[in-house]
């Protein structure tokens, strides 16, 4: 997978992915070449999921900064699913 495709990926593919690698690596019956093919990618993988955390708390903090300047933090409070929807 070429790094200009990891970054279109999204955080919960980039996990999957990286998921599937670190799994294959454990199993340890890939050529060494292989293995090491495998372990670059993870790393493109970690640096793609960390940059797309970081955007989302750049975003978070975006949002939640007041007119003035300050930034106020409010506590998560998940949404309640509407009786019916459940």
């Amino acid at each position: 997978m070429a790094c200009k495709k990891i970054e279109r990926l999204s955080f919960d593919a980039t996990l999957e992915e990286l998921e599937t690698i670190v799994h294959q690596l454990e199993q340890g019956s890939l050529p060494l070449e292989e293995a090491l093919k495998q372990f670059e990618q993870g790393v493109h993988l970690v640096r793609a999921g960390q940059q797309k955390l970081e955007q989302a708390d750049q975003k978070i903090q975006i949002l939640l900064s007041q007119a003035d300047g300050s930034d106020q933090l409010a506590p998560f409070q998940p949404e309640q699913p509407e009786q019916g929807e459940e």
